[in-house]
């Protein structure tokens, strides 16, 4: 009994790890409010966003960068902030708006990535349709 017991506590002392575990990297998305699907030429759509965390690390960081493979258009911040395609932006807030305006007639689509310091990715695609001045 009493080498049972020795045991025990030898086992107990060996399972303890002074090491405090921190876990850093929680997963993240992007969460938007529907956005309209059709846009004529010259006209903004308005993109709002709220970056939706698992968890809280103070030294987490946040960056945003767009892509455009369809259409021609120009994406801004609500700080006037102008994205230029693959370039990444520091993300400051978690809930902001993204304007979007077309210069073009063609179907347009952006990517739009936000990522943060330990290399999680999400992506969001927006598609919008030329819409006719006949309509």
């Amino acid at each position: 009994m009493i080498v049972t017991g020795l045991a025990a506590m030898a086992l107990l002392v060996s399972a303890c790890d002074d090491m405090l575990e921190v876990f850093q990297a929680y997963s993240f998305d992007l969460v938007t409010m529907p956005v309209q699907e059709s846009l004529r030429k010259g006209e903004t759509a308005e993109i709002r966003c709220t970056l939706s965390r698992e968890g809280e690390y103070k030294n987490a960081e946040f960056f945003i960068r767009m892509f455009q493979p369809d259409g021609e258009g120009e994406l801004k911040m609500d700080d006037g902030t102008v994205f230029l395609p693959n370039d990444l932006y520091p993300l400051e807030k978690t809930e902001f708006r993204l304007y979007y305006t077309s210069h073009c007639s063609d179907q347009q689509t952006i990517d739009v990535y936000i990522q943060d310091n330990f290399g999680q990715v999400v992506q969001k695609t927006f598609s919008f349709q030329n819409k006719n001045t006949d309509e």
